[in-house]
């Protein structure tokens, strides 16, 4: 027959067991358990480390506080970051308005515009000979 039966087929496992076959062990005689001792009961409390808890909420305490100043201290520094830039901002505006005031005294100190006024509100003419003298 070229096939097999399933349970008749070698998977190539030597355990002596053919598919679906269970071995059989004996069954095992209980050990005794190791007996265990007994605490006995202490008439005396027991007493907690109360210098390590207390070393340990000081500790805690530290840190926090130092980490509160690093926080207020950051808060500070960024509020004068804010306020130097307003600063350099007011600073660049009255530059700017410095620059154009000169720029207008420029043209109020203009000959042209002293000779205009002079004639025009003052009624001044510019004389048609001059004389100059010398002295000596």
């Amino acid at each position: 027959m070229l096939a097999e039966r399933k349970e008749d087929y070698d998977y190539g496992y030597d355990d002596g067991y053919r598919y679906g076959e269970v071995p059989y062990e004996e069954p095992r005689t209980p050990v005794a358990a190791p007996k265990i001792r007994q605490k006995r009961h202490l008439k005396t409390p027991m007493v907690l480390d109360t210098n390590l808890r207390s070393r340990a909420r000081v500790l805690f305490l530290l840190v926090a506080a130092l980490a509160m100043i690093v926080v207020v201290r950051s808060g500070i520094s960024a509020s004068r970051g804010y306020e130097l830039v307003a600063v350099q901002q007011q600073a660049q505006q009255l530059e700017q308005e410095n620059e154009r005031l000169r720029i207008e005294i420029a043209k109020l100190k203009s000959p042209q515009r002293i000779k205009a006024i002079a004639t025009e509100e003052l009624g001044m003419e510019v004389p048609q000979k001059m004389y100059f003298s010398r002295e000596r």
